[in-house]
């Protein structure tokens, strides 16, 4: 009978341990790509002991790469911003973009401050009034200071979701239409070339005048959200539509054969063989949209004075303080961030659908 050397066993215990958790390094690094954080597969691999060189060059190219990039753009921005001048003085630098951050939230906090001091005081006016015998005197008011910035934020971020959600609603079943029918398809396709075209810029006074004529004040949406939220879904829609059209015409045709020869109805051919097989394109348009509806939101919010984003930004331009400059690049960067995430959002939606699809 071989004997068993107690240290073979655990170098096997311990490459087996070493494999697995390689593994579940693989299993993660697909929500790391989709997260935006792909270079952590190395780092977590180097760190498990999987040639650190090789793992060293993966995270210099994605990591310190656009690290130094990004060092390199803030010390030209910080070198060449002082020689630009403009009607505001000169363009801020880095520091001084990073101060406003501050002051923004400063700015947030003291109106929080001032709101909750503002319901402590009706409280006890109203505990006092009723202690008096006096409750017809009652009253609760709302607190009506002027919105932070991150209620800005807020309210455009309400805004694209729910002019998104509307388009979505109108493109993907029209698209899934005209990819089945090719009388539905020609008959949509002149729309799609006049309309898709249009600047939100063109479509904001039509949407204006008519929300303004058709829906009454004391509805559940305020007329400038909705007038927002509606030019955002006019000019979002047709990437969803164009693309949802192609991934349903260009589905196998064995597959439409198949639907025939078991004599499917028109819901099971669809959510069976349409959608499943559609769904990469489909969901492509859907992120196209929503990067377009937010690019419109911020300029339909400029030009209507609407709240949100666009609105800071206009009416720090139009305030002309010394501050005002630095608080615009501020907004810029703002809405750069949230586009980059809303886009990351979806894509790990889709991820999510293709996983569950693929399974």
């Amino acid at each position: 009978m071989t004997a068993i050397d107690p240290s073979e066993l655990q170098d096997e215990a311990r490459e087996a341990r070493r494999q697995r958790l390689f593994t579940r390094i693989n299993t993660a690094d697909k929500w790391f790509q989709v997260l935006g954080f792909a270079w952590l597969t190395p780092v977590l691999k180097a760190a498990a002991g999987d040639n650190p060189r090789a793992q060293g060059k993966e995270i210099w190219r994605l990591l310190g790469v656009p690290l130094l990039a990004i060092l390199l753009f803030l010390a030209a921005w910080s070198a060449l911003a002082p020689k630009v001048q403009t009607s505001l003085g000169a363009i801020p630098g880095p520091a001084q973009v990073w101060e406003q951050v501050g002051n923004l939230n400063d700015d947030a906090v003291r109106e929080r401050e001032k709101e909750a001091a503002f319901y402590i005081r009706q409280d006890e006016r109203n505990a006092k009034l009723i202690a008096d015998g006096r409750e017809d005197r009652v009253r609760e008011r709302v607190y009506t200071g002027k919105p932070t910035y991150y209620d800005q934020i807020w309210t455009s971020i309400q805004t694209v979701f729910f002019g998104f959600l509307l388009a979505s609603v109108i493109a993907i079943p029209l698209g899934i239409a005209a990819g089945l029918s090719p009388l539905v398809s020609a008959a949509i396709n002149p729309l799609i070339q006049i309309f898709k075209p249009v600047s939100p810029l063109a479509w904001l006074p039509i949407v204006t005048m008519v929300v303004s004529a058709t829906y009454a004040s004391d509805g559940w949406f305020a007329k400038s959200f909705l007038t927002s939220a509606i030019t955002v879904t006019l000019c979002s829609l047709w990437p969803t539509l164009i693309n949802t059209t192609l991934g349903v015409a260009s589905i196998d045709k064995d597959l439409v054969s198949v639907s025939k020869v078991l004599k499917m109805n028109t819901w099971t051919k669809v959510t069976k063989l349409v959608l499943p097989s559609a769904l990469p394109l489909i969901f492509t348009g859907l992120r196209l949209s929503l990067g377009v509806g937010w690019m419109v939101l911020i300029a339909a919010e400029m030009l209507a004075q609407n709240p949100g984003l666009g609105k800071f930004v206009w009416d720090e331009f139009q305030n002309g303080s010394s501050q005002s400059l630095a608080k615009i690049m501020v907004a810029v960067f703002t809405i750069g961030i949230i586009g980059f995430l809303l886009d990351r959002l979806m894509y790990a939606i889709q991820s999510m659908f293709t996983f569950t699809n693929n399974r």
